[in-house]
């Protein structure tokens, strides 16, 4: 951590992220569900698809065997894409905002995981290290994929969600 921002001191507070949604529209209090173990995904490509005038966005994930596609929304699509093609805007999008952040207080991006799916949405993990000291962020997967590509940073799916989109 920098010592010249103020406010800042050790990381004792990383560990317990602040709730950002009420129990009962995060799915808190539901029996938990485990999909299993954790399998390392490869981002295949981002695509969009047009149904009259309406036009979809979905990042598509892979384990080699196996295939997650995940709707997006076009912002997070075009973040993704400019990503993967290695480009760069002139000005900052909002997850290299993030990353400059999490770069200039010292925390790296660690890992995205990607292990439940509640009212048909899928939820996700970013998790963050300064150190020894690991912190866990909920996240949209959109949002947590195109960090994790800005910070080279590794996926993971849980190998239950594999399971159900390849049944599909």
């Amino acid at each position: 951590m920098p010592d010249d921002v103020e406010g800042f001191g050790e990381p004792e507070n990383l560990e317990v992220p602040p709730p950002f949604f009420p129990k009962e529209l995060s799915g808190e209090g539901r029996e938990p569900v485990s999909y299993g173990e954790l399998v390392d995904v490869a981002i295949r490509g981002v695509y969009s698809f047009h149904n009259g005038s309406d036009t979809s966005h979905f990042v598509l994930l892979s384990d080699g065997r196996r295939e997650l596609h995940i709707m997006i929304g076009p912002f997070e699509a075009q973040s993704i894409s400019l990503a993967l093609e290695g480009s760069r805007p002139d000005r900052p999008l909002s997850h290299d905002l993030i990353k400059a952040i999490l770069d200039r207080m010292g925390l790296e991006v660690d890992r995205i995981v990607i292990d439940d799916l509640w009212n048909a949405i899928y939820y996700a993990k970013i998790y963050v290290r300064r150190g020894k000291v690991e912190a866990e962020i909920d996240s949209r997967p959109s949002d947590a994929i195109a960090l994790a590509v800005r910070c080279e940073a590794p996926i993971y799916v849980a190998e239950g969600l594999l399971e159900l989109s390849s049944e599909g």
